[in-house]
This record gives C-alpha cells, structure tokens and sequence, in this order.
C-alpha cells in the first residue's frame, strides 16, 4: 500500500490526506504496509500512533506530502 500510495500523483495523495475518514484509513494502510516491509521499531512506532491520533498525523503527511511526495518515515 505504501508503494501504491508513492506511485499517485501528488494531486491524487493530497485529496487522499484532505478527506478526514479517508486520511485515517489511507495512514493506516500505508503506515501498517511500510512496517510490514521495513521491519522498523520507527515505523511500528509511527503505525501506533496513528492508530490514536490518526487525524493529526494525516494533517502533518498532508503538508509533509505536498513537500516531499511520500508520508513522514513512509519512503519505499
């Protein structure tokens, strides 16, 4: 999912991070994807926190998105 959510274009991830349900559920995917592939106490980390604070953490990948085109500690 993570691969999948890099490859769109940016246009495509900022309306993903701009709707409220669909950013939770696009952070949970993507967060719980990259741990699954990178095996990292960071990412295992950052997928627990948005289990919680999902809404918050989906407004700062939205700007980190617009920046640099993948979610903070996401780059496949």
């Amino acid at each position: 999912m993570a691969e999948w959510f890099n490859k769109q274009s940016r246009i495509l991830q900022i309306i993903l991070l701009l709707i409220p349900i669909v950013n939770w559920v696009v952070e949970i995917l993507v967060r719980w994807s990259a741990f699954f592939k990178t095996k990292s106490i960071l990412t295992l980390l950052t997928a627990v926190a948005v289990l919680f604070f999902g809404l918050v953490v989906g407004w700062i990948d939205l700007i980190w998105c617009l920046l640099f085109k993948h979610l903070i500690f996401a780059k496949t």
